[in-house]
């Protein structure tokens, strides 16, 4: 891992985001853009002050939906933080690997409402290449020239490290020299916080939204919905150091399941998410005991909290009340398809800076879920990360990240 790329709720540079998620800063707050007294969720966590043409030209931002543009700027940080020049690097062996959960649902719900009050002349012509999903992938390899191989999966909320899972495979196998590779998704618009209410997968605290998502707390009611993209820069060894670039950490392995059993609910015992965090440790070598920390999925639903803790205790026996564990959804909300990216440039930067970063506001810890979640940010020799992400549809992925030697 040679750089990072971010935007998110609390921060729009690596630097902006970890200085805030260490400072207990939130990016939820009440919506500003529909009438709380209709709905029965009103509040989000919005990427605020985002402006597109810092990071593309204006015609650019017109034909992007909001996803695509948080992509884009993602990637760009991330170059930019690797110093990486694409210009001096052979186009044909840097991939892209960037995955969006829902794309560009935000546009559809708004040019449906053109459609039908307007007419269909006033719709706009590149609605659907605009909203499908591999947009993202496909305008940061045509923005930055590249032109090894573009993917773009969707694996729900595990979205983001299925496509850095790809992007590590791919690379250690030799056929890629760089990958670009994260999630990027926008999900705070009227449809989706009433849908995923009416699901009841969303905390209703409209009175403190800001003590909303509360993952692994006895009194968690549901998540956040947020926006936000993470891109980072993998490399081989051998390209990175041949260009002399700073390691910031290894990208160490990756591990992926299914539970097969509900198109919104995981398994409640968490066999599946069990058996992606064994695949990692394993591939990396690791055993429980080597892991310094979990960036836990922890949406702070009731549902999937406790599922996440049981397949932790699968996995790690004795140890799971003892390796500290941590949820950065108190702070920013739940991402969907970067959530997973956003977790591992958390990982990079806890490694870096010797913190895990704390889940504050976490009041009282569920009996059910026996998981040693830390609330206040402690020092820590941190050696490698397990970052878990798990989706609708029962899809479960985990990374782990480790300090470069």
């Amino acid at each position: 891992m040679t750089g990072l790329g971010i935007i998110s709720p609390i921060g729009k540079t690596p630097e902006e985001f970890w200085a805030n998620l260490l400072a207990g800063k939130t990016g939820i707050a009440p919506a500003t853009d529909w009438d709380p007294a209709a709905y029965p969720v009103y509040f989000a966590a919005k990427v605020a002050d985002f402006d597109p043409l810092a990071y593309m030209e204006r015609q650019q931002a017109r034909r992007m939906a909001r996803f695509t543009q948080f992509g884009l700027a993602a990637a760009r940080e991330a170059v930019k933080n690797a110093r990486l020049d694409p210009s001096q690097v052979d186009p044909d062996r840097v991939g892209v690997s960037l995955g969006s959960a829902v794309a560009g649902m935000g546009l559809v719900e708004s040019e449906s409402v053109v459609l039908h009050a307007k007419g269909p002349l006033h719709v706009n012509p590149m609605l659907v290449p605009s909203v499908i999903g591999n947009m993202a992938a496909c305008l940061v390899a045509i923005e930055l020239g590249l032109h090894g191989p573009v993917m773009s999966p969707v694996a729900a909320c595990a979205t983001g490290s299925v496509a850095i899972g790809d992007a590590l495979e791919r690379v250690a196998r030799g056929e890629w020299d760089v990958a670009l590779a994260g999630g990027t998704d926008s999900v705070t618009t009227l449809l989706a916080v009433t849908s995923f209410g009416r699901l009841g997968a969303l905390s209703r605290r409209n009175g403190d939204p800001w003590l909303a998502c509360r993952p692994f707390d006895v009194e968690r009611d549901g998540t956040v919905l947020s926006e936000g993209a993470a891109v980072l820069v993998l490399e081989s060894e051998e390209h990175a150091r041949e260009r002399g670039a700073d390691i910031l950490a290894e990208a160490a392995s990756f591990g992926q399941s299914a539970d097969a059993y509900h198109v919104a609910a995981p398994d409640p015992n968490g066999a599946g998410a069990a058996k992606a965090m064994s695949l990692a440790l394993h591939n990396a070598g690791l055993q429980p005991g080597d892991v310094s920390c979990i960036i836990a999925h922890g949406t702070g639903t009731p549902l999937n909290d406790i599922s996440e803790s049981r397949a932790i205790g699968q996995v790690f026996g004795e140890l799971s009340d003892v390796v500290p564990l941590t949820s950065n959804k108190y702070a920013i909300g739940h991402t969907l398809g970067a959530a997973g990216a956003i977790s591992a440039v958390a990982a990079v930067q806890a490694i870096r800076a010797g913190v895990i970063p704390g889940t504050l506001n976490l009041r009282q810890r569920d009996p059910e879920c026996r998981v040693n979640t830390v609330a206040e940010s402690i020092a820590a020799d941190v050696q490698s990360v397990l970052v878990n992400a798990f989706g609708f549809g029962g899809q479960n992925a985990s990374l782990v990240v480790r300090r470069w030697a």
